[in-house]
C-alpha cells in the first residue's frame, strides 16, 4: 500500500468501468494509511481521457475554478469527506461526496464519483443534493443495483454518525487552509 508524504502532489483518478474517465493533481496534507487527507487548489488542472461512456460531466471545465476544498479519504469508506471555505479561507460548508471506496496506486488513487451528496452546514443543517443522479447513474448503466445499495448504506451511516454528533472528520474540524 501506498503512503504518500505530506506535500507531495498525486493524482486523483476518477475511474468508471476500469478506465480513467476524469484526472487531477491534489496535495497531501495528511496520510496515516488509514485516512488520506488531500487539498483541491484552485487552478488544479482537469484532464478527460476519451472514454467509452462518454464525456465526463465535467468535461466543459478545464481546471477548478472554486476555492480551497480539503478532501478526507478513509479506506472502505463508500463517500468522502470535503471541507470547503470561502474566498477569505472560512470554513464554508462539509460535503459528504458519496463515491467509490479510494483504491491507492504508485502516483494517487482512485474513485468513481456516485452522483449523492450531502451539504452539511456549520449551524447542522443538512441539505441533500443530486439525489436523482444515483436513479440516472443506475438506468444509464455508470453503476449497478448493488452500488446502490452501498451508496444507501454509507448514507444511512453518515446520517447515524452526525445524528449522533460523533462524525470520524469532527477531528478536522480545525484545520485551515
Amino acid at each position: 500500500m501506498s503512503i504518500y508524504e505530506p506535500g507531495t502532489s498525486i493524482q486523483r483518478f476518477e475511474v468508471l468501468h476500469d478506465r480513467v474517465w476524469m484526472q487531477h493533481p491534489v496535495t497531501v496534507v495528511s496520510d496515516d494509511g488509514a485516512t488520506l487527507a488531500v487539498r483541491l487548489d484552485p487552478g488544479s488542472r482537469f484532464s478527460f481521457p476519451p472514454h467509452p461512456f462518454g464525456p465526463h460531466p465535467w468535461s466543459s471545465h478545464s481546471a477548478w475554478a472554486s476555492t480551497v476544498v480539503l478532501q478526507l479519504h478513509r479506506s472502505g469508506d463508500h463517500y468522502g469527506v470535503w471541507k470547503f471555505f470561502d474566498a477569505a479561507g472560512a470554513f464554508q460548508n462539509w460535503y459528504i461526496n458519496f463515491e467509490a471506496p479510494i483504491v491507492r496506486r504508485r502516483n494517487g488513487f482512485e474513485t468513481d464519483d456516485h452522483g449523492l451528496d450531502l451539504i452539511v452546514f456549520p449551524d447542522g443543517r443538512r441539505e441533500w443534493k443530486d439525489v436523482a443522479d444515483l436513479h440516472w447513474q443506475r438506468v444509464t448503466g455508470r453503476i449497478d443495483e448493488g452500488t446502490v445499495g452501498l451508496v444507501l448504506a454509507a448514507a444511512a451511516d453518515v446520517v447515524a454518525q452526525l445524528d449522533s454528533n460523533n462524525h470520524w472528520w469532527s477531528a478536522w474540524d480545525g484545520w485551515t487552509p
